[in-house]
């Protein structure tokens, strides 16, 4: 009889820890910020019906990077945990951290079993509280520990790349408008610093928007509404060919007219309506 051959405890777990982190690489990048009115959820998602971001509970978020079944089952967990605790207790007790309590558990559970493989997948749970300052924004990668952000977090793909972009250029109080424009441009980054485009119907885009005056604050922003917050932007970065004497009776058709940077508007919409999982 052959002796079993050994593998040190330290060794499988960083086996283990390899395999998920390359899993969760090939997937596509997403990245969460904060803004002034809440907290918006990007990614590119080709599918318009394998979604990355879901709603959990009345103010709490939920995206994943990784295996599309395998988040989707741990989704499917969340929704069923918030709403036995909402109906038992309250709805105040569902909170996004006893949510990440329960997902960290869940993922550690399976990630020290050596009966099966562990999940390629990060999650990130979000919720968006009265002020900015109640904002809550947690990070689950595939070993179960819990990571609290603030201000912008990425996973999956090239996350520590896109991560150190945000951490140069997020800021507090920025509009709707601003910070899907950052999200983009941090996305569009390649590990090899180039950049590329993408267009507005391989984004999905939802919030939690703390001003809506109902109780669930989750939404997606798709078509008509996401091109106008990025035409939004892209409009306050371009200056106007109008001067800003033009009411005093100056010409407006001068070839040699210039643009006073003062005249120069800023829209900043924060208007969304209701209305996509990665396809690996």
């Amino acid at each position: 009889m052959s002796t079993p051959f050994y593998v040190s405890p330290q060794q499988a777990m960083a086996d283990r820890a390899e395999y998920a982190r390359k899993g969760i690489a090939r997937g596509r990048s997403l990245v969460v910020l904060q803004y002034a009115d809440g907290i918006v959820f990007v990614g590119e998602n080709p599918s318009r019906a394998l979604h990355k971001f879901s709603e959990i509970y009345d103010r709490i978020g939920f995206a994943a990077a990784g295996k599309y079944n395998e988040y989707e089952n741990l989704r499917i967990g969340g929704v069923r945990y918030a709403d036995l605790r909402g109906y038992t207790y309250d709805r105040d007790d569902v909170t996004a951290r006893g949510l990440a309590n329960v997902y960290a558990q869940t993922l550690g559970t399976i990630f020290s079993s050596a009966a099966e493989k562990p999940y390629e997948v990060e999650l990130v749970v979000a919720e968006v509280g009265a002020e900015p300052e109640g904002d809550q924004i947690y990070r689950l990668p595939h070993d179960g520990s819990i990571v609290d952000e603030h201000g912008s977090v990425a996973v999956g793909g090239n996350a520590e790349q896109i991560s150190t972009f945000l951490d140069q250029r997020h800021r507090d109080g920025m509009s709707l408008a601003e910070a899907l424009k950052l999200a983009v441009q941090a996305l569009s980054r390649e590990a090899n610093g180039n950049e590329r485009e993408i267009p507005a119907d391989r984004l999905e885009v939802a919030v939690l928007d703390r001003t809506r005056p109902q109780q669930r604050k989750f939404k997606r922003i798709v078509g008509r509404q996401l091109a106008r917050l990025l035409e939004a932007e892209a409009a306050a970065s371009t200056p106007t060919d109008a001067p800003s004497d033009a009411e005093d009776g100056e010409s407006t058709d001068s070839p040699t007219a210039t643009t006073d940077p003062k005249s120069v508007t800023d829209p900043k919409s924060t208007d969304t309506t209701d209305s996509g999982g990665d396809v690996e």
